[in-house]
């Protein structure tokens, strides 16, 4: 009796056992499915390009101190950066082996810009020597350094009010800025010169010569007045060839010589009596 109790008790536990088992495997969750790549209008994977290059890190601890450039809209220069590096419309620009890059830091996360920026072309190729000897084209240039605390604080209300070029214009003495066509004329004197630079050049698309298509001659033809529609068009006349009339001269009229008118017989009787 006891060894029936105790195999009826084993065979309930094992049938418990494998019906926990065989649900636990029911609800087990299934491994999610790896996420599609992202695609594009095309169906083709997205992928994120970057620039084959970038600038190398600028060998400074602290952010450079700059100055004004003159004759320019609010553009700021690093002189103690060997490398090209200015401050225009609240970004760092450096140019960097014929290529431009910005960033809103002056030492890290630079990405390419593709055009050339605008405001370049209105900054002096011979600063450098200029500030080196406070001259500013014969003028005594005192700048003034800006540290980068100042600028990042100061940059927007300078530009609004035109800070440098009215009230100290930009530290040179007795100078008068240059009108807007003076400075559109030395932006396009600076663009060339700058597309001629060697590092510059190796980034030009070069164009192909452009073969020379004959095209065939036209035989001029001389418009034709156009006749003004709505109204008939008249058709040549055809002149008619009229018989020529003969001149008649006039006959001259023979006289008519009077007959003798006869007498009645009556009174040729009486006068024979």
């Amino acid at each position: 009796m006891k060894k029936l109790v105790v195999l009826f008790a084993a065979m309930t536990f094992l049938a418990a056992f494998t019906l926990i088992g065989c649900n636990q495997s029911q609800e087990s969750p299934k491994p999610a499915a790896a996420p599609a790549p992202e695609k594009g209008a095309s169906g083709a994977p997205v992928a994120s390009e970057a620039p084959a290059s970038l600038p190398p890190p600028i060998a400074s601890q602290a952010p450079p101190d700059v100055i004004a450039m003159p004759d320019t809209d609010d553009v700021y220069a690093a002189p103690d950066i060997d490398a090209d590096l200015f401050f225009w419309n609240g970004w760092w620009w450096r140019l960097w082996e014929g290529q431009w890059y910005r960033s809103h830091y002056y030492n890290q996360g630079w990405g390419y810009y593709t055009n050339v920026p605008s405001f370049y072309f209105d900054v002096d190729p011979g600063w450098r020597g200029y500030y080196r000897d406070h001259n500013w084209n014969g003028h005594r240039w005192n700048y003034e350094r800006i540290p980068d605390q100042r600028l990042q604080q100061n940059w927007k209300s300078w530009h609004n009010d035109r800070h440098w070029e009215r009230q100290g214009t930009w530290g040179v003495q007795s100078y008068q800025p240059r009108s807007q066509q003076q400075r559109q004329v030395l932006r396009q004197q600076r663009q060339q010169q700058y597309q001629q630079r060697p590092e510059v050049k190796q980034h030009q698309p070069q164009r192909q010569p452009q073969q020379k298509v004959q095209q065939p001659q036209r035989q001029e033809q001389r418009p034709q007045a156009q006749k003004p529609q709505g109204q008939p068009q008249r058709q040549p006349q055809q002149r008619v060839q009229q018989p020529q009339r003969q001149e008649q001269r006039p006959q001259a009229q023979q006289p008519q010589h009077a007959q003798p008118q006869a007498k009645p017989e009556g009174r040729e009787e009486e006068h024979r009596k």
